[in-house]
Formats: C-alpha cells, sequence, structure tokens
C-alpha cells in the first residue's frame, strides 16, 4: 500500500531565520499545466538562502536549484536534476519562440550533445555553474547555522531537531551517492534510457522507465541510439521483478509520480500481452492511483510493422488499442516515420517504403480519432543536406492527406546532425509548422 499523502505523514513545516528559510513538505502544483511561469510539482522540501533556492523530493535528494544573485540569467529559469543524474537549465527563450518551438514554455538545455536549433550555453555561466558545483557545501553552511541556534524552549528545541534531521539525510545524498543512484537505475533498465519519448515532454519528463523489451525492428544507418542487439521480449517474471526494483528506487517520492515509459526503442512490438500485463501491474504497484501527481500517463515508442501488424511482429494491433483505451492511462506511442519520400528512406536507411509511411500516417489519423485515450505521434527529419523531395513530400502528408486542421496527432520534426544549430533549418521548420494542419514541433533528443 502506499503511504498516505495526509499531513499527518508529510506536514508542512518552515523554520526561519535572517539568513535562510527552510520549509518541509511544500505542496506544488498536482496536475501538469501548460502555462508561462515557473511552476513546481509534487511535494518537495526547501532550502532558501540569500543567494539561493535549492529544492528537494521527499527522498531528501536535490531536485531543483536555482541562483538569487544578480549574476543570475534569468529569476524564472532554473536548473532541474533527473533520475538520471543529469542537470537541465530551464530558460524561457523569450516565451512565445519556445512554445511555438516546443510546444512548452520552457526549454530544457542539456549539459551533453544534442540536436537543439534553438537554446543557450547557461552551463558556461558562472552563476549557473557555481550552484551545481557547490549546491552540497550550502546545504552544510545552512546545517552549521542551525546547530548554532541554542533555542531555549523545549518545543523550539524539538523542532529545530527535525530541520536537522531533515539536512542530514539531505547531506548523506552527496553527488557520489546520487551517481550511484543513477546507476542503478541505469542497470535495472538495461542500460541508460538514451532518448524519451518525444511525448514525456507533457509531464515534464517525470517518467519511471520500465524496459519491457530490448533493440528494435531496423537498424537505421542515420540513427544515432540504435543498438545491435536483435530484438527480445522481457518475460512477465523478469518485467514483475524491475516494477519491485524500481518500486524500491523511487522510494518515498513515488507519490511525485504518474507516469511509466515503456521501453526501450519499440516495446510496442512487445505485444499485446506483455504491454498490458506490465502497464496494470505498474499501475497498481506504483499506487498512482492515489498519487500527489493526479492522471496517468504511459509513453512508448514503436515502429511502422509493430503498429501495422506488419510480417514478423507479434501484434494484434486493433484489439492492444482497444484494450489500451480501456486502461487508467493516458497513453502516447510514437513512431518513427522520418520520411515520405523514398529517396530520403534509402538516404536515411530505413528499410520501408513510401508507400509504407503514407498507408502508416493515414492510419495514425483513424486511430487519433478513434480513441480518446490514446494519441499516436510521429517522428520526421530534418537536415539542409537531404534529397530534395523529402520536404515536398512531408507536406504532401501533413497538409494535402488532411482535409481541417487537427488539435492531436503531433509531427515532430527531429533535426538530424547533433550540437550543429542552423538558422536555415529552423526557417524551414518554421515554415513546415505554418502549413502543416497537425501540431508540429521541434523534437530536442533528451536521456533520462
Amino acid at each position: 500500500m502506499k503511504q498516505s499523502l495526509s499531513d499527518n505523514f508529510f506536514p508542512t513545516l518552515s523554520l526561519s531565520t535572517p539568513d535562510f528559510r527552510i520549509t518541509l513538505n511544500k505542496r506544488g502544483a498536482s496536475e501538469y499545466t501548460k502555462i508561462s511561469f515557473p511552476l513546481k510539482y509534487g511535494i518537495y522540501s526547501e532550502i532558501e538562502t540569500k543567494d539561493a533556492v535549492l529544492q528537494f523530493n521527499l527522498n531528501n535528494e536535490i531536485v531543483r536549484a536555482k541562483g538569487k544573485d544578480k549574476k543570475w540569467i534569468q529569476p524564472s529559469e532554473w536548473l532541474k536534476r533527473s533520475m538520471g543524474n543529469d542537470w537541465i537549465y530551464y530558460s524561457t527563450g523569450g516565451y512565445t519562440g519556445v512554445f511555438e518551438a516546443t510546444g512548452e514554455y520552457y526549454l530544457p538545455n542539456l549539459q551533453y550533445p544534442t540536436n537543439s536549433l534553438i537554446g543557450g550555453k547557461p552551463f558556461k555561466e558562472a552563476s549557473v555553474a557555481r550552484i551545481v558545483s557547490s549546491w552540497h557545501e550550502i546545504i552544510k553552511d545552512v546545517m552549521i547555522s542551525v546547530k548554532k541556534d541554542t533555542s531555549k524552549t523545549t518545543n523550539e528545541s524539538e523542532k529545530r531537531e527535525i530541520f536537522i534531521r531533515f539536512l542530514e539525510k539531505a547531506l548523506l545524498n552527496t553527488p557520489e551517492r546520487l551517481e550511484n543512484k543513477a546507476q542503478n537505475l541505469f542497470e535495472v533498465s538495461d542500460g541508460r534510457i538514451t532518448v524519451m519519448p518525444p511525448d514525456a515532454r507533457h509531464v515534464d519528463y517525470d517518467i519511471i522507465p520500465l524496459t519491457i523489451s530490448e533493440g528494435c525492428l531496423y537498424k537505421c544507418r542515420f540513427c544515432r541510439i540504435k543498438t545491435d542487439k536483435p530484438f527480445s521480449i522481457k518475460s512477465k517474471e523478469k518485467i514483475k521483478e524491475k516494477i519491485e526494483i524500481l518500486k524500491k528506487l523511487y522510494g518515498k517520492d513515488i507519490v511525485n509520480y504518474n507516469s511509466i515509459f515503456l521501453g526501450d526503442h519499440d516495446a510496442l512490438n512487445a505485444g499485446k500481452e506483455t504491454i498490458l500485463s506490465a502497464a496494470a501491474t505498474a499501475h497498481e504497484a506504483f499506487g498512482f492511483k492515489d498519487a500527489f501527481m493526479k492522471g496517468s500517463s504511459l509513453f512508448m515508442f514503436g515502429s511502422v510493422d509493430s503498429l501495422m501488424e506488419r510480417e514478423g511482429t507479434v501484434n494484434d494491433a486493433k484489439a492492444l488499442l482497444d484494450d489500451l483505451n480501456r486502461l487508467p492511462f493516458c497513453t502516447y506511442i510514437n513512431i518513427g516515420l522520418e520520411s515520405s519520400d523514398q529517396e530520403t528512406l534509402d538516404f536515411l536507411g530505413k528499410p520501408i517504403t513510401s508507400k509504407q509511411v503514407e498507408e502508416t500516417f493515414l492510419y495514425i489519423q483513424h486511430i487519433n480519432a478513434t480513441y480518446p485515450n490514446i494519441e499516436i505521434t510521429a517522428n520526421f527529419i530534418m537536415d539542409e543536406n537531404l534529397p530534395d523531395g523529402h520536404y515536398p513530400a512531408f507536406l504532401n502528408l501533413v497538409r494535402e492527406k488532411i482535409a481541417r486542421t487537427k488539435t492531436k496527432g503531433t509531427v515532430y520534426l527531429s533535426p538530424l546532425r547533433i550540437n550543429k544549430p542552423s538558422r536555415e533549418v529552423l526557417f524551414e521548420f518554421n515554415r513546415l509548422k505554418t502549413l502543416s494542419r497537425v501540431p508540429t514541433f521541434l523534437y530536442i533528443i533528451q536521456r533520462l
């Protein structure tokens, strides 16, 4: 049974001095929202000093931070630490431009190479580097200050001990310990999640990764995250074992999660029985019904063949979709189409035909119109050096083949090259987005 979320288990307490304030178990937003001002989610604790704000999850692990000094880039921007122990800087980027490009009001700036066409280099800023490198020292300084306070009354002394215990636990979660925990996550996931589905942006990438299969059906030449492993499906026993390990790994903070990612690169091909069993078991084991975060989402990748029931796949796709739609999840399935131009598909080394891509895209429109709790999204490639037929073929799909504007079934355009922002490609993206009759955004490759 999941622990109750009542104030008896997570009471909100505060301790203030002229130099700092500690607040335990603050209540953030309980629903993910598209909004243009900073919004923090879940139950968390906070240390605020004169020049920094540090926030901690229910395992007393740092999860967010920002500077308050004059050199901090922008007051409404902040740092977030992922379960994979990456620091991510969330910038506004001018709000409107970022929202038009990504569908979100804040842009994740990453410490590792990615394919983003927009964003700056915040980690080179001294104020950001200071927080990333010295957050643990800030906790130590606060601890020294708290212990110096020699309150005379019994009530004040007992209250101070509560905050000391919190600080002691936070100090135990050193950078080294957090890195070790990330490695444990990678181990249970059979390796690092090198790319998350783009739809995970809807829950700020706060997902629990449950690997139900390995490998993919294709070994596309252009793909930077492909694996040489043949496609394989995990047994029910192995999946249940992973769920139990993940439950312990996320610990008390699991109440702040409501979403799972079924991995890895083509979980849709794991088949109806495996997918439904894993989703239902995880929903129950992780206690999503009683989570602080409302609603539940399920994310996975799929392929043309696994969606369309091609030869060699194991799905009964129609029955699977019917059952997924009845689960207590909003389900997002992301399909890599890449191009509907045959010359471009051959250039990319993707072993499908342009006819298959068109058939799949039209079937996706049917699914999105039929199932209220399922959204199928699609990826297409962008680059200056693609064959001439790529963009006309893309517009034929997203404009000519669709009679009216849709609000569902996002198309993500993924720049092909890593760490090479291009004004020309960004200009092309804006042109395609304007002409598209489905929601169209950039796909920023982000790992867990």
